[in-house]
């Protein structure tokens, strides 16, 4: 199911608490949820999308098989949500964030395009976490990461630009940024920022050396 969402350009966002589910509804945001019609020993699992609720009823409206608005008790819903160790899924254009996105989890969710090499979509998502979370690396590196696969130079160059800004000492933004500018021409930049990768170390030193020889055997 989360394949098919990356394949639709949507970011699966997951979900696995009440509350959540309530704060997700009250932002208009359908639920995918997974039950157990069945008994614990029997289970008969069951996909249903939650649509609404009424607390003062303790009421929960579910769009379920081909009932378009199925109402189950609150205690009951939850009996049978727990079955599945509360799974749920918020499937979101991915201009529009969850009402309950963190910045890690989302992130982790954007991924999942990259992955399904939905650039365009994943690009629109990075864009919607820097919204919500300006100095984030990871939105910041996934961005350009993003534009550089749909060939957006520029873009991709201001995303590492912003991180190399946002995040002085991460290797990755400076590292990054070097491949762009090798990749336009403008070779003195490319070093500057390869050399300034490389100074700084980390986990991703033997990347930013790698690109730094790349830069320079370029020249000749």
């Amino acid at each position: 199911m989360i394949s098919a969402t990356r394949r639709y350009s949507r970011v699966a966002y997951p979900i696995s608490t009440p509350s959540d589910l309530l704060v997700e509804l009250a932002a208009g945001n359908p639920v995918v949820v997974l039950q157990n019609v069945g008994v614990d020993w029997y289970p008969q699992w069951h996909f249903a999308v939650a649509i609404g609720y009424d607390l003062l009823e303790e009421k929960v409206i579910l769009h379920s098989g081909i009932e378009a608005r199925h109402i189950l008790s609150w205690s009951r819903f939850v009996h049978t949500w727990k079955g599945s160790g509360n799974w749920g899924l918020v499937v979101l254009p991915p201009s529009r964030l969850p009402a309950t996105a963190t910045e890690r989890t989302f992130l982790e969710s954007v991924v999942g395009l990259e992955r399904s090499h939905q650039w365009e979509a994943a690009a629109q998502a990075y864009d919607a976490a820097r919204e919500r979370w300006p100095a984030s690396l990871a939105a910041l590196i996934g961005l350009g990461n993003s534009r550089y696969a749909l060939g957006d130079l520029l873009g991709a160059e201001q995303a590492f630009r912003a991180a190399t800004r946002a995040h002085p000492l991460a290797a990755s933004g400076f590292n990054n940024l070097a491949h762009v500018l090798a990749e336009v021409g403008r070779h003195e930049e490319a070093l500057a920022a390869a050399r300034t990768a490389v100074g700084l170390g980390g986990p991703l030193a033997d990347v930013s050396r790698t690109t730094l020889l790349e830069i320079q055997a370029g020249e000749k």
